[in-house]
């Protein structure tokens, strides 16, 4: 199978913008993660993604032929390093959590560039959409809340 690298170039330019504009609406809250982060998580897990689908294909067959590669597995580690960030974001001050809802959203940019890796351009965009909405959720539905200083 040969690599379109045009294909690889578009995947990685919607990953990065995916990233970034989760990450805007991240900077315009003052949050701890926000463009540039968002950016470089979603372009990094489309990389990653590529990488394991295309990176390998010259081990694919005899000589090198394994029964045990998986390109999944890439995308499995993706979910742990990603969380380990998230996890980074999130802490206690007095009874209250913040920057929860600050991991999520970098879970969903990895989530956002995994998919456009593998090219599923459909998905990624409804995903990017309702991201973007559950971000504004408080707001559109006028919840109460301290929406401005907690995740």
């Amino acid at each position: 199978m040969l690599v379109d690298e045009k294909q690889i170039v578009i995947r990685l330019l919607l990953a990065f913008l995916v990233g970034a504009l989760i990450g805007t609406e991240r900077k315009i809250m003052h949050k701890p993660a926000g463009v540039r982060t968002h950016a470089l998580v979603g372009l990094g897990a489309a990389l990653f993604t590529i990488i394991s689908i295309y990176g390998f294909l010259e081990f694919d067959g005899p000589p090198y032929y394994r029964t045990n590669m998986d390109p999944a597995r890439v995308a499995a580690q993706i979910v742990v390093g990603v969380g380990f960030i998230g996890g980074g974001l999130i802490f206690k001050e007095e009874n209250k959590v913040k920057g929860l809802t600050t991991a999520a959203s970098i879970w969903l940019t990895a989530g956002l560039g995994t998919a456009i890796g593998v090219g599923m351009y459909l998905a990624s965009l409804v995903a990017t959409i309702l991201g973007f909405l559950a971000l504004r959720l408080n707001r559109l539905l006028k919840l109460p809340g301290d929406d401005e200083h907690y995740d």
